[in-house]
Order: structure tokens, then sequence, then C-alpha cells
């Protein structure tokens, strides 16, 4: 092993758990902004559009959370780490795609 692969092999990991703790963070973030708005709304009256603000932040935390899979896959050992890996990407992207799917309705459809 070269020394490029020996210091990729050892920075990959902080990096990947970097980018896991920025996705929890944007999604924690997200969720406690959209309750308070959701508190906004209801004890104060106000019209704010918290759907659309949480779904954004859970599509950007899970975008944060693909990239660290992504680079995950440079670590992959065997073919059934792959395989995991693989499941774990797909079902994130599914997740993104519904959420953006979300995010694109149109308003009188959100409130039927």
């Amino acid at each position: 092993m070269n020394i490029l692969e020996q210091g990729v092999h050892i920075a990959l990991p902080y990096i990947i758990s970097a980018l896991e703790i920025m996705g929890i963070l944007v999604v924690a973030w997200s969720a406690i902004h959209a309750f308070w708005e959701y508190i906004q709304n209801a004890f104060f009256k106000k019209e704010l559009d918290l759907q659309h603000h949480l779904a954004t932040g859970l599509a950007t935390g899970l975008e944060f959370k693909m990239a660290a899979e992504i680079l995950k896959t440079v670590l992959v050992h065997d073919m059934s780490e792959l395989m995991v890996l693989g499941a774990v990407i797909l079902l994130r992207a599914v997740l993104s795609l519904l959420i953006h799917f979300e995010m694109k309705k149109p308003e009188h459809e959100l409130k039927k």
C-alpha cells in the first residue's frame, strides 16, 4: 500500500464521521425550527410554512448522510459490505426523492 492510500484510509473515517454529524445536526436543527414554527402557527396564529422548511432541512441532512455513505465505498473490503452499503444508499436516495416530491406538490394538494 503506498503512502497516498494509507493517507486516504487514515483520513477518510474522520471525514465520513464529520459528514454524518453534519447531517444529524441539519436534521435536528430543522426539526427544532419546524417545531418552533408549529408553536407559532398554533398559538400565535401565524402562517409559517413549516412543512417546506422541515422538508428542506431533511433533504439537506440526507444529502450529507448520502455523501458519507458514498465515501464509505472506498473503505469496503468485501462484497457483503458493498451490498449493505448499496442498500443504505438506495434507501436514502428514495427518501430524498420522496422529500423532494413532497416539496414540489402544489399548495392546494397539501390543504386537502
